[in-house]
């Protein structure tokens, strides 16, 4: 009994130490955020604001084009989101459920793509979308990321789908029900789970590429986040207040999809979906 209060507390104290540890640089930068510029370089920090403004804010979205770089990132992160998941299912069904020669080798094969670091394949990829004429558009920043997030993505619906009962398979299979309906109306519903999380991946992976975007994207109005922040920072000097307000509009869009996704990210959501 003293031992499992004991290793209770130790776990209680581990789990708070984490969420200290998480918690304490995000809230530093909200709360920075709303300081007046003599506050946030003070030598003495404050913990709370002793001071509110939202004159960082106005700078950085009177003053630069930074609504324009949070809007081409939600076209882009967006897109690829939906890509990469509607190539993914099917791909990971289909090595799942289907059975054919070099099926286990060619799984493999793909998941090689990040044994390489993306940087190797930076300046062949240049050269073909240059020869296809989409150098610095958006489009062009879409098919890396979907190319960056679907390996990955197959390999992880695939677990999911492996781990969905065998029962009721074979229920829809007796039913008559062909591949595409068993997927559409039996699989889906029940790997959400999966979904939502491919989803998530694929949105912060667009979102925070900058390698890339950095390289195939030329005129500023093209530019996404990362890119586009880096030059005001560059353009301001080290203003700090325009920085951390930067960074709280940049996770805004990633927490707003945890708010409305992140409930699927459950268990048990086939526990007595054979009964």
């Amino acid at each position: 009994m003293k031992r499992s209060l004991t290793v209770n507390i130790l776990l209680a104290l581990t789990l708070l130490a984490l969420v200290i540890l998480v918690a304490l640089p995000f809230w530093w930068v909200v709360s920075g955020s709303f300081k007046l510029p003599q506050e946030i370089i003070a030598r003495k920090p404050t913990f709370f604001p002793h001071s509110f403004t939202l004159q960082h804010y106005v700078k950085l979205l009177a003053n630069s084009a930074y609504t324009t770089y949070v809007g081409n990132s939600l076209i882009v992160a967006t897109f690829s989101t939906l890509i990469t998941l509607a190539l993914a299912v099917p791909a990971a069904f289909a090595f799942f459920r289907l059975r054919f020669p070099g099926r286990r080798t060619l799984f493999r094969v793909i998941l090689l793509a990040y044994a390489f670091p993306s940087i190797v394949v930076l300046i062949p990829l240049f050269g073909m979308f240059t020869k296809l004429g989409i150098i610095d558009t958006l489009p062009a920043l879409v098919v890396v990321n979907v190319a960056l997030a679907l390996p990955f993505s197959i390999w992880m619906l695939r677990s999911f789908f492996a781990g969905v009962p065998k029962e009721i398979e074979e229920a829809a299979v007796m039913d008559g029900a062909p591949p595409t309906v068993i997927l559409r109306r039996v699989m889906l519903p029940l790997i959400a789970p999966g979904m939502a999380s491919v989803a998530i991946f694929a949105f912060i992976t667009s979102w925070t590429e900058y390698v890339f975007a950095s390289v195939l994207i030329i005129s500023d109005a093209k530019r996404t986040v990362p890119v586009g922040f880096a030059g005001i920072i560059g353009q301001y000097q080290i203003d700090w207040g325009l920085l951390l307000a930067g960074v709280v509009l940049a996770v805004a869009p990633v927490v707003i999809l945890f708010a409305f996704i992140g409930r699927w990210f459950v268990s048990g959501l086939t526990e007595g979906a054979v009964k």
